[in-house]
């Protein structure tokens, strides 16, 4: 039987994509493979959001080389670098056989097999980047938690992204399209279903009957099941309140909510293009924690930005502080060709980049480690995923706010929900002891 390796770098959708990828091939026969020297077909799912994640893909390809020099393989290169990039990168690096941008990956059987039978030596499929591309079966690592985008592209342009320039401008997924989707996950057993998009809750816009996220968050709720539904990521300036209010009140939509700050001065969410303003930012999480009580926040940062000062970046600090996320996932800022950012004045050395994002760090941790201590002696709902990585003699799963939780148990509670009294904490994780409900 001929096996397959999909490597996937960057996002959710392309962890999404990769999954698509995977069901196509094992639907033409293939097995998958965690090892290179065992593939026959190997693909690259790539991101492009970093400059240096090229250098990452530039090294595999090199690696790909010497491994088809020894056995005939078939060497694909998908996502947003392989958009990008298109002709250029089969020309970089002729080891690439098939080249296929983000709305084509419905293609690689036909190039395959195009392939396969001589009829071509390069396959390269990089357009329509502005269309809806075609509902596709995906096969998950994970036999509880499944993902569907609802939207592709982004319309915002932040200064410092490429991703409207490699995956298009924005397009809603018909809502009924989506509910059969989520139905069909939830009838084979799925407890977690993640929403994806650059941008969700500005999901409908281009729609014309009228439907929005708020209104998609509340016909899920209606499909029988028990089952959460999360979603990332949201945008600061699109965030309604009545997607609150559905969070709110909702037993199916998860609480926990990424919702992205960049930065905490707004004369640098100014220059990012990010389109609110920190006062804006601040007001959103206060009323999200007022209304949503026990709500699980994480957020985006980027250090560094050009321009940014010691006085913005205090200001970030304060705000992080202040609002004490449960996580941040935080960046140094890295020119990325083809932004405007990147040709913007007084560029932030790297010496400075990481002394701010290890005093970021500092204080998040605290508020972290805070966070965790305020669930001990509370009683938990929690998605039994499996085997701890570290302990196979006890087990992991989530709350709805997103925190990770340890306990003993049968693996047999994998895929259900059970109760946790938390006994105790660290700074990411919990601790606890399966109650009776």
């Amino acid at each position: 039987m001929k096996k397959a390796l999909i490597i996937t770098y960057g996002c959710q959708m392309n962890v999404n994509e990769s999954a698509k990828i995977k069901k196509m091939l094992i639907n033409m026969g293939y097995e998958m493979t965690e090892e290179t020297a065992d593939a026959d077909a190997v693909f690259l799912n790539t991101c492009t959001v970093r400059e240096g994640a090229a250098t990452q893909i530039y090294g595999k390809l090199g690696e790909l080389k010497t491994r088809k020099e020894k056995k005939e393989i078939i060497v694909g290169v998908t996502g947003c670098f392989a958009q990008e990039q298109g002709e250029e990168l089969v020309k970089k690096f002729p080891v690439v056989d098939i080249v296929m941008g983000n709305q084509n990956i419905g293609k690689i059987p036909t190039a395959i097999e195009r392939i396969e039978n001589g009829d071509l030596k390069n396959v390269i499929y990089i357009g329509a980047e502005d269309e809806l591309p075609p509902t596709l079966d995906a096969d998950f690592d994970s036999k509880y938690t499944a993902s569907i985008p609802i939207s592709y592209g982004c319309d915002n342009f932040c200064t410092f992204c490429i991703v409207p320039f490699v995956r298009g401008r924005e397009r809603s997924v018909p809502m009924e399209e989506i509910l059969e989707e989520i139905k069909g996950y939830v009838n084979k057993n799925y407890k977690e279903i993640i929403l994806l998009g650059q941008n969700v809750n500005s999901y409908g816009k281009d729609l014309k009957s009228g439907e929005n996220f708020a209104k998609l968050l509340e016909e899920i709720q209606k499909i029988p099941g028990e089952f959460w539904v999360r979603f990332i990521s949201p945008h600061p300036r699109d965030f309604t309140e009545d997607v609150i209010d559905v969070i709110a009140k909702s037993d199916k939509i998860a609480k926990a909510i990424h919702i992205p700050l960049q930065s905490g001065s707004s004369k640098v969410l100014k220059l990012m293009n990010r389109g609110y303003t920190k006062e804006h930012y601040i007001s959103l999480i206060k009323k999200m924690k007022e209304k949503i009580p026990g709500v699980g926040l994480t957020t985006d940062i980027i250090v560094g930005f050009p321009n940014e000062t010691e006085q913005d970046f205090l200001d970030t600090l304060e705000i992080v502080e202040n609002l004490r996320f449960d996580n941040s996932y935080m960046f140094m800022y890295s020119i990325r060709q083809g932004t405007r950012a990147a040709k913007m004045e007084n560029q932030i050395d790297e010496i400075t980049k990481k002394e701010r994002l290890h005093r970021l760090m500092d204080i998040q941790n605290v508020a972290s480690r805070l966070n965790s201590e305020d669930f001990v002696g509370k009683i938990e709902k929690v998605l039994v995923e499996g085997y701890s990585k570290k302990n196979k003699e006890t087990l992991t799963g989530k709350t709805s706010s997103g925190k990770v939780v340890i306990f003993k148990g049968d693996i047999e509670l994998a895929g259900q929900f059970v109760n946790i009294e938390i006994t105790s904490a660290k700074t990411w994780t919990l601790y606890g002891d399966i109650v009776n409900s």
